[in-house]
């Protein structure tokens, strides 16, 4: 299963060693395929370089071990009927883009209407529904 990472899960996941770095490590275990493009790559080093930037180096193995696109220009269509603030239509663009079969993000105010939702073949969880749907736990 392809899972495309949003910037606040890289974020989280570079940030500590905590739950969310488990999750991926444990998705990554169970064979399914981790993606994340340039956009949400370069927000979640934005980030950790003003709030925490001992996971800048977190960050860079991650982005290693995963897979990295880059959205076409022109990008990918939403529906109309996404409501979702001009920042967060890229990362949504992108998971329909790279063929990805969720995307999760920890994103409540924006995304939360959209979780467990599908748009476009792409389920869009929050860490602990993916974490539930996907690993069983």
């Amino acid at each position: 299963m392809r899972i495309f990472l949003d910037a606040n899960v890289l974020f989280s996941a570079a940030r500590t060693d905590g739950a969310i770095r488990q999750l991926l490590a444990l998705a990554e275990a169970a064979g399914h395929e981790l993606w994340a493009d340039a956009y949400v790559i370069e927000e979640a080093r934005r980030n950790l370089a003003t709030k925490a930037p001992g996971g800048l180096s977190v960050l860079n193995a991650i982005s290693a071990r995963i897979r990295v696109g880059g959205l076409l220009a022109g990008g990918t269509l939403l529906p109309d009927t996404t409501i979702l603030p001009e920042k967060d239509r890229p990362v949504l663009a992108a998971a329909i883009h790279h063929h990805c079969d969720i995307l999760v993000t920890g994103d409540r105010s924006h995304f939360g209407p959209l979780y467990g939702k599908k748009i476009q073949k792409v389920s869009i969880l929050s860490p602990a529904m993916l974490a539930e749907a996907v690993l069983g736990r």
